[in-house]
């Protein structure tokens, strides 16, 4: 490769997904030099096909009981917050927020209010009762009590916009296929990265002191390319189902035991029409299903739930994606963030959404302080192909059925 420019930098980031850029803002504020690389659309994945719900662990205390998994989680809706309102860094205020908060109701089955509100005093994030008048109205003929969970639900696709947005001369499109070369010195450390530009064919080489890989499922790939093992990550598979026409807006869990049986999400499509994406065990139990199969069974289970909403004038539809994240002996969700650090090399998993500022604090500490902040931006070719931000789910070309 004919090398036109070297850049030499203290961190060189795989993924444009929200952990990506939001260790780049991170990092660029605490003084380091940092180059962020996205083979795709901003957020492609896991993060825009993400319901954008910032847990503070209720899901892990539904036995009753507050689980490892919700520690780690319970201090991020306040930091959260606290950057939606430019009260601390990164500053997400023009992010689009879908709510301020959640509902959970639950089934009929009494047993599934037993966990929600048996661990809700371990929480930072506690469930309120309403008051019956202050029900959402899609909630209206559900049995029991309703309870408001003041967690965020954001718009994925713009918190990586918000994100990207002030640093964007370090954010560089990368041919992950045909214009990536990686090279490594005898002791397997990362030595450079080349890279060639898919429009004109321009070259450029850079030399990191740590690689931080961010790409979720494709941290895979990386690894095996850098001669990692690709055995250090695990995928879960979901099966989500959306909905689109005239419906309410809605946000919450419905509880039944130990689960949350449908976690729905809404948004609107520019077209005047309310979008839900429905996951919850409902997008577990329908990895095993074909299309039509999964949307039958999310209208049953949407029936058992939401008594009295009326489906008949909607859309159907259904996407996949898979968690990456990194392996458990059990294959379980991990309980907190996961982060290898092999030689020169991070690899990283959020694990939840919700967990990424905890993630970049992580990572942060097991780095080096910053050394070529003030030297090395001048050298960034500044017509290098810059990735735009990845299409929302129900934006994405596909067949939407009415008949089920």
């Amino acid at each position: 490769m004919t090398r036109e420019r070297v850049v030499e930098t203290d961190v060189l980031i795989f993924g444009g997904g929200v952990s990506g850029l939001w260790l780049l803002d991170a990092l660029r504020g605490a003084g380091y030099g940092v180059v962020l690389l996205e083979a795709d659309g901003l957020g492609a994945g896991q993060t825009v096909a993400s319901q954008g719900i910032i847990h503070g662990g209720l899901k892990y205390t539904l036995t009753g009981l507050a689980s490892p998994a919700a520690l780690p989680i319970r201090e991020m809706p306040q930091i959260w917050r606290a950057c939606l309102e430019g009260q601390r860094a990164p500053d997400l205020r023009a992010v689009r927020r879908r709510a301020d908060c959640c509902h959970l109701w639950r089934t009929a089955d009494l047993r599934s209010w037993t966990g929600a509100v048996g661990a809700r005093f371990f929480l930072r994030v506690r469930p309120v009762v309403l008051r019956r008048e202050d029900w959402p109205a899609p909630l209206s003929g559900c049995p029991g009590q309703v309870l408001r969970l003041d967690e965020q639900v954001v718009d994925p696709a713009s918190v990586v916009t918000e994100l990207a947005r002030p640093h964007s001369q370090y954010v560089l499109g990368a041919d992950a296929a045909a214009g990536l070369d990686f090279r490594l010195d005898a002791s397997g450390q990362v030595e450079s990265v080349c890279l060639r530009s898919p429009v004109d064919g321009s070259a450029l080489e850079m030399r990191p002191r740590t690689v931080v890989l961010t790409a979720g499922a494709g941290n895979s790939e990386l690894r095996g390319r850098l001669g990692l093992s690709q055995e250090a990550m695990q995928r879960r598979p979901l099966h989500m189902a959306m909905l689109r026409g005239k419906l309410p807006v809605l946000n919450g869990h419905c509880v039944d035991g130990a689960r949350t049986r449908v976690t729905i999400t809404s948004s609107g499509d520019g077209q005047g029409r309310v979008v839900w994406q429905v996951g919850g065990q409902v997008a577990e139990d329908g990895v095993g299903m074909e299309e039509r199969g999964l949307l039958r069974h999310v209208r049953g289970e949407l029936a058992a739930v939401l008594p009295g909403v009326d489906l008949t004038e909607v859309e159907w539809a259904s996407y996949r994606v898979d968690r990456a994240e990194a392996i458990t002996a059990s294959g379980r969700r991990p309980d907190d963030v996961g982060c290898i650090r092999e030689g020169n090399v991070i690899s990283a998993w959020p694990t939840k959404m919700a967990l990424v500022p905890r993630l970049a604090e992580v990572i942060r500490g097991q780095l080096e302080g910053p050394g070529r902040a003030a030297s090395f931006a001048e050298n960034l070719p500044r017509g290098w192909p810059r990735p735009e931000t990845a299409a929302l789910p129900w934006e994405v070309e596909r067949q939407w059925h009415r008949d089920l």
